[in-house]
Parts: structure tokens; C-alpha cells; sequence
């Protein structure tokens, strides 16, 4: 999948998560600062890109640097698509 995508489907899970759509998103936007993504919306915001990509995140090796930016965020989701051979 092309970062495009990625980037994509991060901005439907994040409206999915948060309950409203999320228009303006840039890899700079910071998801708890400029979006107001809570703990919680942080696991709804996982388990739907779990579910829509075929993804798995192991909760224990999650670092809060993954969840800067949603390109930080694009990172990660990009690491794992490839190594469950998805990208």
C-alpha cells in the first residue's frame, strides 16, 4: 500500500475513533494536540486499522512516539504492512 493510502485509511480510522470527520490532515498534524485524541479513541483509533488493514499491534511494544504525528503513525502502520507482507 502507497503512503497515500495509508495516510488515507488513518484518516477514516481516526473519524471512526474520534466521531467526527477529520478534514485538513497533514503528516505534521499531531493526533492529541491539534485532533484531541484520548486514551481510549487511541485503542478504538488501533483496532480499527487492525481491522481494516489486517494489521496486528502488539500493545506492548507501542511507544507514544507512535502516536505524535500521523505521520509517525503512517510509520508504523507502513512497518507492519510489511512485515505481514500487506504492503
Amino acid at each position: 500500500m502507497e503512503r497515500t493510502g495509508i495516510i488515507e485509511q488513518v484518516r477514516r480510522s481516526l473519524a471512526a475513533a474520534l466521531g467526527y470527520e477529520v478534514t485538513g490532515l497533514c503528516e505534521t498534524t499531531m493526533l492529541y494536540e491539534d485532533l484531541g485524541l484520548a486514551s481510549i479513541g487511541t485503542l478504538e483509533l488501533l483496532l480499527d486499522l487492525e481491522d481494516t488493514l489486517g494489521i496486528e499491534v502488539d500493545p506492548e511494544e507501542l511507544e507514544m512516539d507512535v502516536f505524535r504525528t500521523v505521520g509517525s503513525l503512517a510509520d508504523y502502520v507502513a512497518g507492519h504492512l510489511v512485515t505481514t507482507g500487506t504492503a
